[in-house]
């Protein structure tokens, strides 16, 4: 992938007459229906007065980015300590090629191209290149069981799998004789072990499609139209098996031309963007951020090493230092915990002064939104908070994002300490990501920003306070879920309109405020409506040394809650250990507790941690709108949640479903001391049945 000067004549072949051709009278397939659960089929788009823009594929936008920025950098990767840079048109002749090899192994129409690894360069072209092959491209967890990777392959009826190293492609291995649709194997890091029929190493694959003609390609990709399908989004599976979100080449182009927009994200030719790309790929959040919208705007994007959430990150981040940045709440929240330790083991003078900087940074930025802050904000900026930022790898960066779940108000008003403002996406994967989104020109805490220009919204079942559903409405509302019409009926109504199954209210200025999400609402025995989430929010901003807190009382008398502590994790594996964080020991110490392990207090052994998060449990009921509101038990768990344990998501996102199924026969033996209010003596937390 070593970067070489294109010329001219290069770009000429690319040139503009063939994009003026392409774009012309570009005919959409047939459709009757704003919906299919059919692969090869079509769908009638949202086009109206608010999003007239013509329709286009996604090679048509690739092409158009060709043209605009071929001589620019596009990805970066890192090869032997040193970052290899290709162009545009460097990247978009390896997808052809890559569409080439596709072809030669037999990819049919429709089918899928399943890919399972971490984000690089070769991921990028396997994507794109499927997708010129008239195949759809399917992204697979790497974090995924062989059992959840064989769905997934199975149900795109993929032909070709593409994955990452010896590792992923011994899951395939194991599940080789339940893929019936599968014709090859391409392994794009390493080369394989041992040599297997049907199996190539990335160099062997993209010389596979040498003879097939640039005219068999451009046929294919002549043939695409917008409303149909190129790209497979499989949910996470927490309530039954993953629903394949079908996303048609409108629904990717649409998307990533209008809601980057809101961002304030530039095209390369006013100001190049660059970014670090190191979230799964697999999910909309990721795939749209980093991918589409890189190529729609002429971004640098920059691949992570793959052990990027391992700690890699911050390193990365410092040596490109890029323009824009996104990360899940879980991993803001992780930076937030990782600034506190560095904080709490500086001196008492320099303590003191990062201290004030991020409280006048806080008070300017809830105060005032724009430029027109006080001198003391600038002065703490200029000698404290840059330094800081600097050392995030964040010094460059401008746009900061957080989406894929709620983030809490402490994380957000942690980061405005630092003077950076996290604008917050809200969306699903069957609005192919943002529908709602905070930019610089729509920011509201704690809202998540308004609609994104071109989409609609409407509330629907409001109740007396002005809560209701939220519903969707625009090009981005996908196509329907792969062969579930059920599962299809149940998310569209019969007017189109995407229910999106979570609960908000809207405001006068038209920001959306999040209130909780219909499926999680818990409803008690005697039928009072709770929100989890603030209840379990409130719980650990309250107490800083919880990790995660998940409330429990669906058809239950009383509410119980989940705690889990602050933990090391292993290096390697990522599974929390016995050692307490940094931070979570510093608050023991503080409590007059010497535990450096869970295990010195679970089970009751350590009082002082035990009455303090009573306190804490306490000064939240006092806050709670009812009785019923109020938190009656609660305990700690012997470990805490993590993607590899199974209670979190790839995007760490809480998977309450699982988390109940887990630790529904869970016994807790707690201090017996009354006063605590929590004793669960003989007394098992899910049922309240006793044991």
């Amino acid at each position: 992938m070593a970067h070489k000067q294109t010329d001219s004549e290069d770009l000429a072949s690319v040139g503009k007459k063939n994009i003026e051709e392409e774009f012309v009278g570009t005919p959409l397939a047939p459709a009757h229906s704003l919906w299919t659960t059919d692969a090869n089929g079509s769908v009638r788009l949202r086009i109206e007065e608010g999003c007239p823009e013509e329709p286009i594929t996604v090679h048509q936008m690739f092409k158009a980015s060709v043209e605009k920025y071929g001589n620019m950098y596009a990805l970066a990767s890192k090869k032997n300590d040193k970052w290899e840079k290709i162009t545009f048109l460097e990247y978009y002749q390896f997808c052809r090629r890559a569409a080439k090899g596709f072809i030669k192994l037999g990819l049919e129409r429709f089918h899928g191209v399943a890919i399972l690894g971490f984000n690089s360069a070769e991921w990028f072209f396997s994507a794109v290149g499927a997708i010129m092959a008239g195949g759809i491209m399917t992204g697979v967890y790497a974090t995924n069981s062989p059992e959840a990777c064989q769905y997934v392959v199975s149900d795109s009826k993929a032909n070709i799998i593409v994955v990452e190293n010896q590792k992923q492609l011994d899951k395939i291995l194991q599940i080789l004789d339940r893929l019936p649709h599968l014709k090859a194997i391409v392994q794009y890091s390493g080369h394989p072990r041992e040599k297997i029929a049907n199996l190539y190493s990335w160099e062997e694959f993209m010389e596979l499609g040498l003879d097939v003609s640039e005219e068999e390609l451009d046929d294919i990709i002549r043939s695409q139209r917008a409303n149909q399908c190129c790209v497979l989004i499989y949910t996470s599976g927490t309530t039954g098996k993953p629903k394949g979100v079908m996303l048609s080449h409108d629904n990717i182009t649409w998307t990533a031309n209008h809601a980057s927009r809101v961002g304030d994200m530039q095209p390369a030719d006013t100001k190049q963007e660059s970014l670090v790309s190191y979230l799964p790929l697999s999910h909309i959040a990721a795939q749209i951020y980093d991918l589409w919208t890189g190529i729609q705007w002429g971004e640098l994007v920059y691949f992570a090493q793959p052990d990027a959430l391992k700690g890699s990150l911050v390193t990365t981040l410092r040596e490109v230092c890029p323009t824009s940045h996104m990360g899940v709440p879980r991993v803001w929240e992780k930076m937030m915990e990782k600034i506190k330790q560095g904080i709490s083991e500086c001196g008492y003078v320099k303590k003191k002064l990062v201290t004030w900087a991020m409280s006048v940074s806080l008070g300017a930025n809830q105060k005032c939104m724009d430029d027109e802050k006080p001198f003391l904000f600038f002065l703490a900026d200029s000698l404290v908070l840059q330094k800081l930022r600097a050392e995030l790898g964040l010094s460059c960066c401008q746009k900061f994002f957080s989406g894929a779940a709620p983030i809490s108000s402490e994380t957000v008003q942690f980061f405005l300490g630092l003077n950076i403002w996290l604008y917050e996406a809200y969306g699903m994967s069957e609005s192919t990501g943002p529908h709602f989104m905070s930019g610089p020109k729509a920011y509201k805490l704690p809202s998540c920003g308004k609609v994104v220009p071109g989409c609609r919204y409407k509330m629907a079942n409001i109740d007396s306070e002005g809560t209701g559903e939220i519903c969707f409405w625009g090009r981005n509302i996908f196509m329907g879920f792969l062969n579930m019409e059920d599962k299809t009926r149940e998310a569209l109504d019969e007017d189109g309109w995407l229910h999106s199954g979570d609960l908000g209210k809207i405001d006068e200025e038209g920001f959306l405020y999040i209130t909780g999400r219909i499926k999680e609402l818990i409803i008690t025995a005697g039928g009072e409506n709770v929100p989890p989430v603030p209840i379990e929010e409130a719980v650990k901003k309250e107490l800083p040394l919880i990790s995660n807190a998940m409330l429990i009382g669906d058809k239950r008398k009383f509410l119980s809650m989940l705690l889990t502590l602050k933990c090391c994790s292993d290096t390697e594996t990522m599974e929390p250990t016995e050692e307490l964080s940094t931070e979570a020991a510093e608050v023991c110490r503080q409590l007059g507790s010497q535990a450096t392990k869970v295990s010195d207090i679970i089970g009751g052994k350590d009082k002082e941690v035990y009455r303090a998060i009573q306190e804490g449990i306490n000064r939240v009921n006092s806050a709670a709108t009812s009785n019923a509101q109020r938190i009656q038990k609660w305990t700690i768990l012997r470990k805490d949640f993590s993607v590899v344990g199974g209670e979190l998501g790839p995007t760490m996102k809480l998977r309450r479903p699982v988390v109940l199924e887990m630790y529904h026969k869970y016994t807790v033996y707690t201090s017996s001391d009354e006063k605590y209010g929590h004793n669960f003596n003989n007394c098992n937390l899910i049922t309240g049945s006793s044991s």
